[in-house]
């Protein structure tokens, strides 16, 4: 059965509100995983902070009649550019974890990107949506697994791999340490079972590895990209790049697109926002591919802002999660929904019929920008 909004309380009108729907329905470990940042959280804050400074530039009189949303991306049709971030152990937040999610993609034909460490099987969910799919990788210090969970991927339908490059070790997150958190029973990462793990390290007080052989021995390198490209059809995007070099270099190395994130504020505290190290990325890789970019899409017109800066697409990770914490299925369908809205109608209200027209015009420059601009 399709998810329906029917149960979705009235006062619910943004993203926003989903919130404190979720914390309530969260236990604070939960609550201090999915929400929290690494350190101080600075870069989790600026990650919103940075969407809010930027202005739109309204454009009149301008026929927008029969416009959409569609995406093509890597030979795909998407009903919108927006896709659903890989967030791991969904069940935190909802008993039916992962698979509500995926139902909810299906009924918005959204593409989802299924974690590595999702807490329900990837073929499992293959077979739960009709959507797009998407696998998010770590690539393993076990080449053999991950060969096979590779195959495992390509087997069930899954169209692209993301390789996450920006987190060969978590990141310090005091909130987690503060609540103690631990993985109840019963959620795992089921798709890594039978993997062979690296030895134990030392860890200091306050649950902070020592950073000796585990950082060095399990950091993917480009070789490890390029062994993977030989190991699959599949396109692969990298995800966690902010520095131009790198996106170009991923250009140079026949990636097939980059996701510009700071992996939601969650690694290295103190870098930058994902909103403002875009552009000078999309000014380096000039279109050679496509770029996506997560971290802080609260609003529809926050995507419209990543979309004139250069993004093709935008991933969002917390938003869906809490709409999946405070009702399941119909919440993350709602949130999709709230979204799409808000992207449509800052369409409408800046002169863009379609996705291609949305560029940098139609965004408020500074005076001292030597951006081109229309009159």
């Amino acid at each position: 059965m399709l998810p329906t909004l029917a149960q979705i309380p009235a006062e619910v009108v943004s993203v926003g509100d989903y919130e404190p729907l979720a914390r309530e329905r969260m236990s604070a470990s939960a609550w201090a995983y999915l929400q929290g940042g690494a350190a101080d959280e600075l870069t989790l804050r600026d990650n919103l902070d940075a969407f809010r400074r930027l202005r739109l530039l309204p454009r009149v009189l301008t026929d927008v009649g029969g416009g959409d949303i569609e995406l093509a991306l890597l030979n795909h049709r998407h009903a919108s550019p927006i896709l659903l971030a890989p967030v791991a152990y969904q069940q935190l937040a909802h008993p039916e974890g992962e698979l509500a999610t995926a139902l909810a993609a299906s009924a918005m034909q959204t593409c989802m990107v299924v974690s590595t460490q999702a807490s329900t099987s990837l073929e499992t969910l293959a077979q739960a949506t009709q959507g797009p799919l998407w696998f998010q990788l770590y690539i393993q210090l076990d080449r053999a697994f991950t060969r096979e969970l590779v195959a495992r991927a390509e087997a069930a339908g899954y169209q692209a791999l993301v390789v996450t490059v920006d987190a060969p070790v978590n990141g310090v997150r005091n909130r987690e340490q503060r609540t103690g958190f631990t993985l109840p029973q019963g959620v795992v990462a089921v798709n890594l079972e039978g993997m062979r793990s690296l030895p134990d390290e030392p860890v200091r007080a306050g649950g902070i590895p020592l950073l000796q052989t585990k950082l060095v021995r399990s950091a993917t390198t480009w070789d490890d990209v390029q062994w993977l490209r030989s190991i699959t059809k599949l396109p692969i995007l990298l995800k966690g790049i902010l520095a131009p070099g790198d996106a170009v270099r991923a250009a140079d190395e026949g990636i097939a697109g980059v996701v510009v994130s700071n992996h939601g504020g969650r690694t290295l505290d103190g870098l930058p926002a994902t909103i403002d190290a875009l552009p000078a990325i999309a000014h380096a890789v000039e279109g050679r591919i496509p770029l996506l970019l997560d971290g802080g899409i609260r609003r529809g017109t926050d995507i419209f802002k990543a979309l004139a800066l250069g993004a093709s697409a935008v991933l969002i990770g917390r938003p869906f999660v809490h709409g999946l914490a405070a009702a399941g299925a119909s919440g993350v369908v709602h949130v999709l929904h709230i979204l799409r809205t808000e992207l449509e109608i800052a369409m409408v209200l800046t002169g863009c019929r379609t996705l291609a027209d949305i560029d940098i015009t139609r965004l408020v420059q500074p005076l001292n920008c030597s951006c081109h601009r229309h009159s």
